[in-house]
C-alpha cells in the first residue's frame, strides 16, 4: 500500500434506475459498489438477465485503488459512444470500485456519435449523482495474540496510546485486533514488540 494513498471515494450501495430519454430512446442508468472483476460480471449478468429485452448494456468500471483495472463496453453501439462517456464519468466523480451500466432501449431514432456520447454520458452522470458516497481510508490491521497473564500490559499500551479496538477475545489465549492509520503501523509494531509474549499480525487495509 503505497504511502502517498490516504483515502478513496466509492458508493455505499447499489443505485438506480435513473431514465434518460432521447428522441424515443431510453436510458436506464445503475451504479453498483464493487471491489473485485468476479462481483462486476456477477452484477452485470444479472442486469442482463432483467432487461433481456434491451437493445443495448453498456457499462465501464473502475475496480481498485492500486493496480486499478478499468473496462469498458460499448456492447454494439459505435466504439467510444457509451463505455467511455460512463468511465469518464467514473473518473470525473474521482470513484473507485464501482461499476456503472446503462440500459439502453432504442426507439426507433438514430441518434448519431454524438447523440448517443451526450446520452450515455448524462444518463452516467445523474445515476451517479443520486448515489450515495462513502470515503474509506487507509488503515493496518493489528492483530495481538498473547497469554492472559499479558493482558494488563497490552491494555495499559493500549490506553495510553488511545488506539481502537476492532475485536477481542479475552480468554486464556487473548486476541485483540487493532484499528490504527496506516502511515502510524510500523511505529506502532515497533512499539509493540517490546512486549515480551505478544504475538503481532499486521494487515494494510481500507475502511
Amino acid at each position: 500500500m503505497p504511502n502517498s494513498i490516504k483515502n478513496f471515494k466509492t458508493i455505499s450501495r447499489a443505485a438506480g434506475p435513473v431514465i434518460y430519454r432521447e428522441k424515443k430512446s431510453r436510458f436506464l442508468g445503475y451504479a453498483f459498489p464493487t471491489s473485485s472483476l468476479e462481483a462486476a460480471d456477477q452484477e452485470l449478468a444479472t442486469l442482463k438477465k432483467q432487461h433481456a429485452d434491451a437493445t443495448h448494456v453498456c457499462y465501464a468500471y473502475r475496480i481498485g485503488i492500486e493496480n486499478t483495472l478499468t473496462r469498458m463496453n460499448d456492447d454494439g453501439e459505435p466504439a467510444y459512444t457509451a463505455g467511455s462517456p460512463i468511465l469518464g464519468q467514473i473518473a470525473s466523480a474521482d470513484l473507485y470500485d464501482v461499476l456503472v451500466c446503462i440500459v439502453r432501449y432504442y426507439g426507433g431514432i438514430k441518434l448519431g456519435a454524438g447523440g448517443l456520447s451526450k446520452a450515455y454520458k448524462e444518463t452516467a452522470r445523474e445515476i451517479l449523482k443520486i448515489s450515495p458516497v462513502k470515503r474509506l481510508r487507509a488503515v493496518s490491521l493489528i492483530r495481538l495474540q498473547f497469554q492472559y497473564p499479558h493482558l494488563e500490559e497490552v491494555m495499559a499500551f493500549i490506553s495510553q496510546n488511545r488506539l481502537k479496538v476492532r475485536t477481542r477475545k479475552m480468554m486464556l489465549d487473548c486476541s485483540i485486533e487493532l484499528v490504527v492509520s496506516h502511515e502510524k503501523s510500523e511505529a506502532y509494531c515497533n512499539r509493540l514488540q517490546s512486549i515480551d509474549g505478544v504475538q503481532i499480525h499486521k494487515k494494510d487495509t481500507y475502511l
